[in-house]
């Protein structure tokens, strides 16, 4: 199903979802019950309404506007995020991930000058896609991130407030009473609040395959500041340290992502679960993706095998594009040991800012050749100046100023816009490990070219179909390098 406005479109097809209760459509709209006045997943367990009385919502946010409140029985504002609406460069998209990434904490105009519209065209289409300008998605975001703290934690009610991103009680009290027509008092069902159990679960559109995410994060991590221990991806940031675990969510078969952030600090919640979302790849249209790729003669046993494979995403949006320059035509452990040279070198957790490496003699430091730290000096440079290369960046904008840079070519481009902007098309030309995959699943010998040919008839999922080729890869491959063919 599609929207292309405030309500969802096919009517018949939002319908028979509800009427079915398919819980493949929890998170792409929202049921508005007009004469209840309430709003619903559309596998809630509650009497189908009758037609006439139902229209349909883009987002929770939508639904909101037009003045409806959350079911307290199927909770909708907790549903799985929402797939991307574009796989590729679509501004509305970009705009609802540098949302969900607390960007819009900035406000709306620094929002819309990232996009590079003006706040009112950024308005015109949030709502055009969505239903609601951004900052009723921004309220939402918040309001949705609180009701998991005050379920799911023992936070004091002010603590829950500003670690969702409210500017004020104030502000969190009224904002919360529209959604739910309740004080965030009243939610807490009398649990009284202690120490901080900073500990939420999020719910994961399935299928999920968390497995190869931890794998390859485990293969890529970064000394002292992103690697894997015990089942979980640990991130230290210089105010917390987050730990993201896949677990089997209470009461179901499905397999959420647990966020916790150490205890004893003031937990920035908001940020942590963005950080899961970015390493789960938690926005993935995954019954899209692997409806399109499990039809592939070549990629179909991979998909049966792996239902819910994502892609594994760069935890920083420096760090990852600097250890992907890194690891060109090396091994993953040579690139993880000169990120640990590199990380040595910093009085902060991870590697220095771009306005310091830009001018450290990288050569001698860590063991680079001339090249190689020619193309890190001018990646930082070029993020210092201003390139953003955080996820919701355009990838085609951020593609063309990575290329034009000294030391970096195709291979290293399409590698950054797939793991850290999370480009679902971004496909890495001449890897040599993609390469070795195909040839193991076919029996022949295939070229860079005949590759780069045979991907095109997986647009717009090549991102997903290279992970999965990667992953067939990695588990034949004791030692794998980070198979670059190229020169720049």
């Amino acid at each position: 199903m599609t929207t292309t406005g405030p309500t969802a479109t096919d009517f018949d097809s939002c319908y028979a979802a509800v009427a079915s209760r398919d819980r493949r459509f929890d998170g792409r709209f929202v049921t508005g019950v007009l004469t209840t006045g309430i709003y619903c997943r559309p596998s809630c367990p509650a009497r189908t309404p009758k037609p006439e009385n139902v229209r349909f919502f883009a987002s929770t946010a939508a639904a909101q506007d037009a003045g409806l409140r959350a079911c307290r029985r199927c909770r909708p504002e907790l549903a799985p995020d929402r797939p991307e609406v574009d796989p590729r460069a679509d501004v509305a998209a970009r705009a609802l991930r540098m949302i969900e990434d607390g960007a819009g904490d900035e406000g709306v105009p620094a929002l819309a000058a990232r996009l590079h519209v003006s706040p009112r065209q950024l308005q015109r289409i949030t709502t055009a896609t969505y239903g609601a300008g951004p900052a009723a998605l921004i309220t939402m975001r918040r309001v949705r991130l609180a009701r998991m703290l005050l379920d799911q934690t023992d936070l004091p009610v002010t603590r829950v407030a500003f670690a969702a991103g409210f500017g004020s009680v104030r502000q969190f009290n009224d904002a919360f009473r529209r959604t739910f027509h309740a004080s965030p008092t009243d939610v807490r069902r009398g649990r009284p609040a202690g120490p901080a159990a900073v500990r939420v679960a999020l719910a994961v559109r399935q299928p999920f395959a968390p497995e190869p995410v931890l794998d390859w994060m485990a293969l890529h991590d970064i000394p002292g500041r992103t690697g894997v221990a015990d089942g979980a991806v640990r991130h230290t940031t210089d105010e917390q340290v987050v730990s993201l675990r896949p677990v089997v969510a209470g009461g179901t078969a499905d397999v959420a992502v647990e966020v916790v952030a150490a205890e004893g600090h003031d937990p920035d919640l908001g940020r942590a679960v963005a950080l899961a979302r970015q390493v789960f790849d938690l926005d993935a249209d995954i019954d899209a993706i692997d409806r399109a790729l499990g039809g592939d003669d070549l990629l179909a046993p991979l998909v049966a095998r792996r239902p819910g494979l994502r892609i594994p995403g760069a935890a920083d949006p420096w760090e990852g594009p600097v250890r992907t320059v890194l690891g060109q035509q090396v091994s993953a452990a040579a690139a993880t040991t000169m990120m640990g040279r590199l990380a040595a070198l910093s009085e902060r957790p991870g590697i220095p800012s771009p306005s310091v490496v830009r001018d450290l003699p990288l050569e001698p430091a860590i063991g680079l050749t001339r090249q190689r730290a020619g193309a890190v000096r001018a990646l930082a440079a070029a993020v210092d100046d201003g390139l953003d290369l955080a996820p919701g960046a355009d990838p085609d904008a951020v593609r063309d100023a990575l290329l034009a840079l000294p030391g970096i070519g195709p291979w290293t481009a399409s590698s950054i816009c797939l793991l850290t902007l999370r480009n679902p098309d971004a496909w890495p030309e001449g890897d040599l490990a993609l390469r070795r995959a195909v040839e193991d699943l076919t029996g022949a010998p295939v070229t860079a070219r005949e590759l780069d040919r045979l991907a095109e008839r997986w647009r717009p999922w090549r991102g997903y179909a290279a992970m999965h080729l990667w992953t067939h890869y990695l588990d034949d491959t004791p030692t794998p390098t980070n198979g670059l063919e190229e020169t720049s």
